[in-house]
């Protein structure tokens, strides 16, 4: 195997992490706006909550996207 499809293959793989940040995002804020339609009075203690969760869930995505790339270009 050539040196560069290997590099591409790894890329990819790294790459993977990126459908469980979709998955975590949209978990986040379903449920972030099934809480206030529930409460709508609990949209000031939800909604600090929810933005953590989602950086914290980006941060992964960043992480994976950094892997991806020192991996092609490194």
């Amino acid at each position: 195997m050539e040196l560069e499809a290997a590099k591409l293959i790894g890329a990819g793989l790294a790459v993977i992490g990126l459908s469980g940040v979709g998955i975590g995002i949209g978990n986040i804020f379903s449920s972030m706006i099934a809480a206030i339609a529930r409460n709508p009075a609990s949209e000031k203690s939800v909604f600090p909550k929810a933005m953590l969760g989602f950086a914290l869930v980006e941060a992964v995505a960043l992480y994976a996207l950094l892997i991806a790339f020192l991996v092609l270009y490194g």
